[in-house]
């Protein structure tokens, strides 16, 4: 039999490339994908197709995906939108410009290829895309509005997806991660760098902390699991007959999707100030 083919973004580390080993294990033909040609040539280097796409660049997805059907002879079985980045901040210290740089990946390189992939799903009459939110999709956490916001997006596009695919045979579906180990705290220092003047922020004293986290690793998150949590839990998505329309990965993605439905906005505010 032909190996079952994903298109994965954002695989140079952490869920991105825990998932393209994981899947190749279970026996995936796996395009793993990367923004930087170093990163794809290192994927190369371990037996991966590694097409290049930068979802900041139009030109960069079309070319990857053609790509990957050039070798595939014009199908593909799922897609994973992994990639995303982050920009901490305080909202009002984010200039327009900046959230426009992490929507660009987040959520309009993402919804622009998700579009093509959904046409060849359409010919081929099946598929399965599978879109990576976050516990940050579900609530919102100071100094991570960009994110915040970015996921917020894609939660809602995803879902009116959902329900506009229910009489097609393409499945849509969210992943929901908590903390797990990747780099997206260190990937995020240079667009910190490059869009917040925080040394002039009426916030200073708190950027203070803000920065010392940044900068320093700390060691694991509460509750944090590595990448291969999500890998499973992708594993499930892909091959269950019914698909959920969600799965949660990490206690607090749990927590939070169940205090989100029972408590008062101003509660929940309250509990998550805490920490």
């Amino acid at each position: 039999m032909t190996a079952k083919t994903i298109l994965i973004t954002g695989c140079s580390s952490g869920i991105g490339y825990d998932a393209a080993h994981g899947l190749r294990q279970a026996g995936w033909r796996v395009f793993a994908s990367c923004r930087k040609q170093a990163d794809c040539d290192r994927l190369i280097a371990q037996g991966f197709d590694s097409p290049l796409i930068d979802l900041a660049e139009a030109d960069s997805i079309r070319k990857g995906l053609a790509d990957v059907l050039a070798k595939t002879g014009g199908t593909l079985d799922a897609l994973y939108n992994n990639a995303a980045f982050a920009c901490p901040g305080a909202v009002e210290d984010l200039p327009a410009d900046a959230l426009r740089s992490v929507f660009e990946t987040n959520v309009f390189g993402t919804h622009d290829l998700t579009r093509e992939v959904i046409k060849v799903m359409r010919a081929q009459g099946h598929g399965r895309i599978i879109n990576c939110s976050s516990v940050l999709g579900l609530v919102g956490l100071s100094w991570r509005g960009a994110y915040v916001s970015t996921k917020f997006a894609l939660e809602g596009l995803t879902d009116v997806l959902r329900i506009e695919m229910r009489d097609t045979p393409i499945d849509i579906i969210l992943i929901e991660p908590g903390p797990i180990t990747s780099k997206i705290r260190e990937n995020a220092i240079p667009h910190f760098e490059k869009w917040v003047d925080w040394e002039n922020a009426a916030r200073v004293d708190e950027y203070r902390t803000l920065t010392k986290r940044l900068y320093e690793d700390s060691g694991p998150d509460a509750f944090e699991l590595p990448p291969s949590e999500v890998t499973r839990k992708i594993l499930k998505a892909l091959t269950a007959s019914k698909p959920k329309p969600r799965y949660y990965v990490t206690t607090p993605t749990y927590l939070m999707g169940l205090l989100r439905r029972i408590l008062p906005t101003r509660a929940l505010d309250w509990v998550i100030s805490k920490g």
